[in-house]
């Protein structure tokens, strides 16, 4: 536990000073890894990396007071580093990048440590929905975490490394709801134009994939025995394994395709603003709050933003254009407090308003069952004391050669994707997806705070079975029909905002669960699973003690308990053509009603993709890219 917890203060430890000599240079990074592990060569060799890693960075710059820019784009998370390194490719373009965070470390790239980097103030929002009575009802207070990077990287610096597309039909609906240019035809050569594919079973398909974009995509380089047994349990129950990003075969089963190189984390940040870390014509400030987008013109035309940074003010103007992607919480927000949003909510916060928009309404996430725990006979699983016992290689592993446990993203190793109602048909639409997990949060205790699992609730019901032999799989939803908003809490930019999530409203949501749990016992029964001795716990929330066991009272009863978001919110503003009442952004991510201004993140999904956001949000940033360098006259680089 100690070299585990001094991993944690190392990545959550103060960053003041942008130079990061005192806790990140090389003797604070060298010593740290020495007292964790001894003084080895792998030590030392990661130090060096992680010297080499900050500098790579580009650096903290404040600009002067009304300084003028071609593009201002609002924060460094997975579309706005793209946006921004990929706009810095026209020499002549000065573009300001604006992250409300601080600096990445190498060591938020170790993926076994996912778990942990939500703890930190430093690089986490740390949202929470609104109180409710019918989801995260074994949540302090009755309240979701809603994680979110506050990090150069943001999220992609803080999630699971999953890297999924989604499927066709997903981009399909988007241009069947108005959406000219945004069906899968259109969106595949970005999908392909982002990745490097480090899989080599699909290097040589050069129609689905690429091999020189900026995101590595790879299979992580450890598996237990586990993740083999539930891709063998999948073809135990006629399902075939699959390259779940192709398109071609949406139903099967596979191990997780990741966004990791040579076993650590691929951010956004590293991706693309570290081989842009040179570029002139890029100004990238660090720690800078945005308050409010500028307008002119009667607010048509937005000019430019004003911000905070370091207790101070400050105003810089765009000449062509603003883009927001600060994510489907903070782009709202933005929006909410310059005034563009629902006018009569604006007024109760005491905002002008300028544009009458749906701003912060389709609020979209995936959410899962995260109470099912199978418990085995055999240390096949991960466990949090196997994981810090010195006596153990797993840390020298992963330091010397990047190999071993500490390569699984937060011990995620394995994914599904099955429609529940038509069962082993292979061209159905998920509705879906099986996450599997070689460990649960009664193992790695990390995850139980990650959950925000109440006290008493984990004392009276889980805490039996912690250090026990367990896995777990998330059955997902994928098209979630409930829908929830985001509103302002006040007309303060540090004020959080409200968020309603309406998890479960639709009952619809709530039997395709219940489906997705019988799914994953039925997967729990097979001989490749029972081979482990596996077994489904027995442990019952109190809460649930007067339904009868396995009804589907019981389960839904355990679900708005056992309420886990997957981080995944999205669609608050909505891309939609003009007459669409419900949308914000046009089919090139302009705020409607308004010049100069556009919104590039997964806010802009008008209804959510079935899978992991992440990869999207990549897309999102690479396909505005294009269209902003088409609109002002700029030659863009062929599709791969």
């Amino acid at each position: 536990m100690r070299a585990l917890l001094l991993l944690f203060s190392i990545i959550v430890a103060s960053q003041a000073k942008e130079t990061y000599k005192n806790l990140y240079g090389r003797r604070g990074f060298s010593n740290g890894l020495v007292n964790m592990f001894g003084a080895t060569a792998g030590a030392a060799q990661f130090a060096q990396e992680g010297e080499k890693f900050m500098f790579s960075e580009p650096p903290d710059r404040t600009p002067t007071n009304n300084e003028e820019f071609d593009f201002i784009v609002v924060g460094a998370g997975t579309a706005g580093a793209t946006i921004a390194s990929r706009l810095t490719e026209i020499p002549d373009v000065r573009v300001l990048l604006i992250e409300a965070g601080r600096s990445e470390n190498l060591l938020m790239d170790i993926p076994i440590l996912a778990h942990y980097l939500q703890f930190s103030d430093e690089i986490n929002w740390k949202y929470k929905t609104e109180p409710s009575n019918s989801y995260c009802k074994a949540m302090v207070d009755t309240q979701c975490n809603w994680p979110r990077g506050k990090v150069m990287g943001g999220s992609s610096v803080l999630n699971y490394m999953i890297a999924t597309r989604g499927f066709p039909k997903d981009y399909d609906r988007w241009e069947a709801l108005g959406n000219k240019g945004w069906s899968w035809r259109d969106v595949l050569p970005y999908f392909k134009k982002l990745e490097t594919i480090n899989i080599p079973e699909y290097k040589s398909n050069t129609r689905l994939h690429n091999n020189d974009g900026p995101v590595s995509i790879e299979h992580p380089a450890f598996h237990t025995p586990l993740a083999s047994a539930f891709l063998r349990a999948g073809v135990e129950l006629g399902y075939k394994i699959i390259d779940y990003n192709s398109g071609e075969e949406p139903v099967g089963f596979s191990y997780l395709q990741t966004t990791t190189k040579n076993g650590t984390r691929m951010s956004s940040n590293v991706a693309y603003l570290h081989p842009a870390s040179s570029r002139r014509n890029l100004i990238v400030t660090k720690n800078t709050m945005v308050r409010k987008v500028l307008f002119a013109d009667s607010g048509k035309r937005a000019i430019g933003v004003e911000y905070v940074k370091g207790n101070r003010r400050y105003r810089v103007t765009a000449t062509k254009e603003v883009i927001l992607s600060a994510g489907a919480i903070g782009s709202p927000q933005i929006l909410m407090l310059s005034g563009v949003g629902p006018a009569e909510h604006l007024r109760e916060m005491r905002i002008k308003p300028i544009v009458d928009l749906p701003v912060g309404e389709n609020l979209m996430d995936h959410i899962a069952y995260g109470g099912l725990i199978f418990e085995i006979d055999q240390p096949v699983a991960y466990r949090l004391n196997d994981l810090v016992n010195p006596a153990n290689p797993y840390m020298k592993d992963f330091f010397l050669e990047r190999k071993g446990p500490l390569t699984a993203p937060g011990a995620c190793e394995a994914i599904a994707f099955i429609d529940v109602d038509r069962p082993n048909n292979h061209t159905a639409y998920p509705n879906i997806e099986l996450l599997f997990v070689g460990s649960s949060f009664v193992t790695v205790s990390a995850v139980r705070y990650d959950f925000g699992i109440d006290e008493r609730i984990w004392n009276e019901t889980y805490a039996s079975l912690e250090n026990s032999y367990s896995w777990t799989v998330f059955p997902l939803l994928l098209r979630p029909k409930s829908r929830g908003r985001v509103l302002l809490r006040s007309a303060d930019i540090n004020s959080k905002p409200r968020i309603i999530a309406n998890y479960m409203s639709d009952k619809e949501d709530v039997r395709i669960l219940i489906k997705g749990i019988r799914e994953t016992v039925k997967i729990s029964r097979t001989k490749a699973m029972q081979r482990f001795g596996t077994r489904l716990s027995t442990v019952k929330l109190k809460a649930c003690e007067g339904f009868e066991e396995n009804s589907d009272d019981y389960w839904e009863c355990a679900t708005r308990s056992m309420t886990i978001n997957i981080y995944h919110y999205s669609g608050t503003c909505k891309m939609g053509p003009r007459g669409d009442p419900t949308a914000v952004v046009d089919e090139r991510l302009r705020v409607h009603g308004i010049k100069a201004l556009r919104v590039a993140d997964a806010s802009i999904m008008p209804e959510i993709m079935s899978g992991h956001t992440n990869i999207p949000s990549f897309m999102i940033g690479e396909k505005l890219s294009d269209m902003v360098k088409e609109d002002w006259g700029y030659p863009i680089h062929k599709d791969p």
